[in-house]
């Protein structure tokens, strides 16, 4: 509650200026959820220009849409118009947004009922659709007939599994079987958009049955390359059911199921940034290592503590095996390495050259990479005049 006291002198200025303001959409959601509020967003009756002439900092993120930022006591709030849309183009935008005074309108146009309670700045709430009666039953419904909020924008139908995910509520009927019928509007969406809704989706409490909803909907042949993939899908969410993985992880263990597709080039139909992609193949050839082999202070110290850490997370999800010990035994291993990085290495380029009078050259890297193994092992100290002495040797 206390975000919507920071924020409630704005809804007062908004109501003294002779406009109507509320907190409206994910804020209310999760306050009635009594979950953690990252941001409250503010819905108003004054237009982009009249919200302007209230506050005397703003600027402008999206004004052709009605969305304003304010700058209140060193916070950014969004503050949006109520409108109305008019057809959607690409079942993802629509043609024109129409400014209104009236709520009930504005709430009209949104997507799930839970997403369409308002809150006065006091705490009274504002639910026409029953938003509140389905958050109770842990029910997701379209605001209205589901089959025109998705040929709205066709995102949504990700965004109602995600939900599933997020939230661990139960897709409505109706709701499910538009998704299911309308599946194929979900090519019309942006790669990116589509992305940031999977991302989220992997991160919630409730993943594994996002996943198999992804597949029973039809989604999923709509999605980046996992057209061929249901079982592997299916599987991956048997196997991350009850474990605590981070969504790189999942997506390790998907790609470990598959095998018939460089990785690089699948998580690139995803427009995924290039260093998860390089997270994500890391922890792939060090599970493929790890499946042969124990492992040693070498091999956590060239795999790295975190991708080590997650490449056994993976391991024991894989095989059933409980995580904990296995976790502590890698950190217990790191914590004894002499040396975390080469440049802790005692001795440099410079040391070598010095010791067998030659200038520099490929030799250098050579005989520096036969130290750090030596070191890593423990066959020498980390110290000058012990790698001297073993050097010449």
């Amino acid at each position: 509650m206390e975000k919507f006291k920071k924020a409630a002198p704005i809804l007062e200025k908004i109501e003294q200026a002779g406009f109507e303001a509320y907190f409206v959409g994910g804020s209310v959601r999760d306050y009635l959820l009594n979950k953690p509020i990252e941001d409250v967003d503010i819905a108003t009756s004054a237009f982009p220009e009249e919200i302007k002439q209230i506050f005397p900092k703003t600027f402008d993120v999206g004004i052709e849409h009605g969305t304003v930022i304010v700058v209140y006591c060193g916070e950014n709030y969004e503050i949006t118009t109520f409108r109305t849309e008019d057809e959607y183009v690409d079942f993802r935008r629509p043609k024109e947004v129409t400014f209104i005074r009236s709520l009930e309108e504005d709430l009209k146009r949104r997507d799930f009922t839970m997403n369409a309670i308002a809150m006065t700045k006091d705490g009274t709430l504002i639910d026409p659709y029953n938003g509140q009666e389905d958050i109770k039953d842990k029910i997701i419904c379209t605001v209205g007939n589901a089959e025109d909020r998705f040929n709205e924008d066709a995102l949504r139908m990700m965004r109602g599994v995600r939900f599933v995910s997020q939230l661990s509520f139960t897709l409505d009927k109706k709701t499910y079987e538009a998704i299911k019928r309308l599946a194929p509007l979900l090519q019309h969406i942006s790669i990116e958009r589509i992305y940031i809704e999977f991302m989220k989706l992997l991160k919630g409490e409730n993943r594994s049955k996002a996943l198999e909803l992804i597949v029973e909907s039809n989604l999923y042949q709509y999605l980046p390359g996992f057209a061929e993939y249901s079982k592997e899908i299916n599987e991956t969410a048997r196997i991350i059911e009850n474990k605590y993985l981070n969504e790189l992880e999942v997506w390790a263990i998907f790609l470990i199921s598959i095998e018939k597709e460089p990785t690089e080039n699948f998580l690139r139909k995803w427009k995924m940034p290039v260093k998860m992609i390089r997270k994500i193949n890391q922890m792939i050839q060090a599970f493929k290592k790890r499946e042969t082999e124990e492992w040693t202070k070498e091999a956590i110290y060239y795999t790295g503590l975190d991708t080590a850490l997650s490449t056994e997370r993976i391991y024991c999800a894989m095989h059933e095996i409980e995580v904990s010990p296995r976790i502590d035994k890698i950190q217990q291993i790191y914590n004894t390495l002499p040396i975390k990085h080469r440049n802790e290495l005692a001795v440099n380029g410079n040391d070598l050259m010095k010791w067998v009078k030659r200038n520099s050259g490929p030799w250098i890297r050579d005989a520096l990479e036969k130290i750090e193994v030596a070191v890593v092992r423990g066959e020498v100290r980390n110290d000058k005049e012990h790698i001297k002495e073993w050097f010449n040797s």
